[in-house]
């Protein structure tokens, strides 16, 4: 079954809008502190949140989420990327 990761920052608005939304709509979620792993941060900086998908084939970078998807559109989005069946 595929994961989504969520690369967030604490005290980051957009980061807590969109993990409020992707908790509500129930999909398996782990999140990772960009500021905890050295690797995350020279990754992806001040680019959070970032969303990353983990499947059986590995791990891909999935592309930026608008934070003015509601939750319905934002369900149709993960479908469209191939998270949601």
């Amino acid at each position: 079954m595929a994961e989504l990761v969520l690369v967030t920052r604490q005290g980051c608005c957009l980061c807590e809008g969109l993990e409020e939304k992707l908790r509500a709509l129930a999909v398996p979620l782990q999140c990772l502190d960009v500021d905890q792993d050295p690797q995350l941060l020279a990754r992806y900086g001040l680019e959070v949140p970032v969303l990353l998908l983990r499947d059986g084939s590995g791990e891909r970078e999935l592309p930026r989420v608008s934070p003015r998807l509601s939750g319905t559109a934002l369900a149709a989005w993960l479908r469209s990327q191939g998270c949601l069946a």
